[in-house]
């Protein structure tokens, strides 16, 4: 009877729960009207994505196996996860707000400053209020690590997230099937990592070295959780899905997806307001989220080029290594989302990569 009833927890605690407490937290974030029909569809959906995942995994090549395995691996956590519930979080103290004591940790004047500044480069932050954006800057905790040290290691429980105020670290992941890690990327100042933990309950993903003597601001995983957590997640997938379809970005994997979303930065501009100007050193790629903007040639003395949502110019200071061909404007009010050139190079690697696999739209600048 009692072997019974562990295999009954043990499939509840591995099927079931991990179902139930991804479709309350969606429940929470969208606020559907209707919960019992949106509630379907969202099941739906995610048979089918699992279904259509594995259809996919079957026919990647061994390459392209490695480059998804940590964007997989973390969905897998996450549906996988034995760990303290979403459900949990959303019906205790997320929705109890007003019973959650951060911690604060006092700090100098110039602390915080910096601190703020850190945190508001990272896409997690941007949409706090000033009340929580506080309750955060107050939170953080600052450490210091030593060269050779391990600031987290892949499998571990993860119980802080990390901003970058000085230093470098390497992220290195150990692949199944592999003996050695794989060097992922360097993290420099500006930059956070370990979040992917605390947003979906699962262990390490990769292990962080510091290979200088580096210094962060270390947000707990209490604060994240009641703060920060849902808003995060929500930002992440509508930045996921803005990127989608984004013509330029059509062949980027998965993860080179995520790793974007990161380093974007938005800002919106009235009509009428010039956005590059001919002939100045560029050192931004934007992508156009909404409204329309026009590109005129000083040197033709025309109107060249009509931008339209879902485009996206500058890159070609970039690809080239020349000054702005030509001076683009916002013909209605805008939305755009934009990177500096060597963020997008040292998560992507040389934008030429990415432009090969687009390389017939290209064709004619590369021959001028």
């Amino acid at each position: 009877m009692s072997s019974k009833k562990a295999t009954v927890k043990d499939y509840i605690s591995m099927k079931v729960k991990p179902v139930f407490d991804q479709l309350i937290a969606r429940i929470v974030i969208e606020k559907p009207d209707d919960v019992y029909a949106w509630s379907i569809n969202w099941l739906q959906k995610q048979q089918k994505g699992s279904q259509l995942l594995q259809v996919v995994n079957h026919d990647l090549s061994e390459e392209e196996e490695e480059e998804e395995e940590l964007v997989l691996e973390i969905k897998q956590h996450q549906k996988q996860q034995t760990r303290s519930a979403v459900s949990a979080e959303v019906y205790g103290e997320y929705n109890k707000k007003e019973d959650f004591k951060p911690r604060y940790i006092q700090k100098s004047e110039g602390q915080i400053e910096r601190i703020k500044k850190r945190i508001l480069n990272s896409f997690m932050f941007q949409a706090l209020d000033e009340k929580d954006l506080n309750i955060v800057l107050g939170a953080m905790e600052e450490k210091k690590f030593q060269v050779g040290d391990f600031v987290i290691k892949q499998g571990d429980d993860g119980n802080e997230l990390y901003v970058i105020d000085e230093g470098r670290l390497e992220c290195y992941k150990r692949f199944a099937g592999l003996q050695e890690e794989k060097l992922l990327k360097t993290y420099i100042p500006g930059e956070s990592f370990g979040e992917l933990a605390l947003l979906y309950n699962a262990p390490r993903a990769a292990t962080i070295k510091a290979i200088e003597n580096v210094t962060t601001f270390a947000l707990d995983r209490e604060t994240f959780n009641n703060i920060v957590k849902f808003s995060a997640i929500k930002k992440r997938e509508q930045m996921e899905e803005i990127l989608s379809k984004i013509e330029l970005l059509q062949s980027m994997d998965n993860y080179e997806r995520v790793q974007l979303c990161d380093v974007l930065r938005e800002e919106k501009h009235q009509a009428g307001k010039t956005i590059i100007t001919e002939g100045e050193i560029g050192d931004r790629i934007y992508l156009i989220i909404e409204g329309e903007l026009e590109a005129y040639s000083n040197k033709l003395n025309e109107k060249v080029y009509d931008y339209k949502p879902g485009d996206y110019f500058g890159e070609l200071a970039l690809l080239k290594n020349s000054p702005r061909q030509a001076t683009v404007i916002a013909k209605t009010n805008v939305t755009l989302l934009y990177c500096d050139f060597n963020s997008f190079k040292r998560l992507m690697g040389p934008l030429e990569q990415v432009l090969q696999r687009n390389m017939e739209r290209y064709e004619h600048y590369l021959q001028q």
